[in-house]
């Protein structure tokens, strides 16, 4: 399922229009987004929570060459399903 097909089928199960549908899956989209670039996590009870892990620098290897290479420190995004989707899921 892409995009397209996630808003296709919210707008069936709302019964509401593709373009209302699509613009509440961006607003939502948008919203974690905003509150991941600050630390914050967001926690949607039942489905999971979203948040954010730092990864410091480190060396590694490249493997074409087999030389030595830094890689710069940065934060990753994280999702830990809840337990009812993974219940569902299961």
């Amino acid at each position: 399922m892409n995009k397209g097909d996630l808003i296709d089928a919210i707008a069936k199960e709302c019964d509401c229009s593709k373009a209302m549908a699509g613009d509440a899956l961006n607003a939502t989209l948008n919203t974690i987004t905003k509150c991941l670039k600050k630390g914050e996590k967001v926690t949607l009870i039942g489905f999971g929570t979203f948040s954010t892990n730092h990864r410091p620098a480190r060396s590694g290897r490249n493997p074409l060459t087999g030389k030595t290479i830094q890689i710069k420190a940065k934060n990753v995004a994280k999702f830990k399903p809840g337990k009812a989707l993974a219940d569902a899921v299961n």
